[in-house]
């Protein structure tokens, strides 16, 4: 499942050079997390770089945004081969 930074975010900005994916930008009140974009890292790294730099602890499984392990890694596979056709 996608990601979800809560209301707990402090924009201490740690969190959005992380993504690899480029899912995380500055929301009118906090940081968000586009869930097209995140794949909780899959692919990249082995847990959520997000989840590993936050100091308040503010990221948290979306459960709107439930999605299976193979899911992700379809996701994960798509974005790189979009990023390779750009780049």
């Amino acid at each position: 499942m996608a990601l979800l930074i809560t209301d707990r975010c402090i924009n201490c900005d740690v969190c959005e050079p992380e993504c690899p994916n480029g899912a995380i930008s500055e929301g009118e009140e906090y940081y968000v997390i586009d869930p097209r974009l995140c794949t909780e890292c899959l692919g990249h790294h082995d847990r959520p770089r997000c989840i590993e730099v936050c100091p308040v602890e503010c990221i948290i499984p979306d459960a709107a945004q439930v999605e299976t392990r193979e899911q992700l890694l379809e996701k994960y596979r798509k974005l790189t081969a979009e990023k390779t056709a750009a780049g």
